[in-house]
């Protein structure tokens, strides 16, 4: 699953695509958000810019956006604050799942 409720935010799973022509979001691959970005996968920038990038993108301060697995490599996992699971998938353009 791409989003995950926690009790104080959502866990997202990233597949990171370093050195792209833009920065921008690409889909969902298996469980993961695609998210492509312009940055180089050198020290740290492509972590970087993925977090500001989500911080932007989920409309939540970059300071609520933290790489909890997976800071060096391509598939991430986040955690982030201030924000629900429904409110993050519209916002990424996810389809909305209920859970039971």
């Amino acid at each position: 699953m791409v989003l995950e409720d926690l009790p104080d935010g959502i866990a997202l799973r990233v597949r990171v695509i370093p050195r792209a022509r833009r920065t921008a979001l690409a889909g969902v691959r298996g469980d993961s958000l695609v998210v492509k970005l312009t940055a180089p996968p050198v020290d740290g920038a492509a972590n970087s810019a993925l977090v500001e990038f989500l911080a932007e993108a989920l409309g939540v301060p970059v300071s609520a956006v933290k790489i909890v697995s997976g800071a060096n490599s391509r598939s991430k996992t986040l955690v982030i604050s201030r924000i629900d699971v429904a409110s993050a998938a519209t916002r990424l353009g996810l389809p909305v799942v209920s859970q039971a």
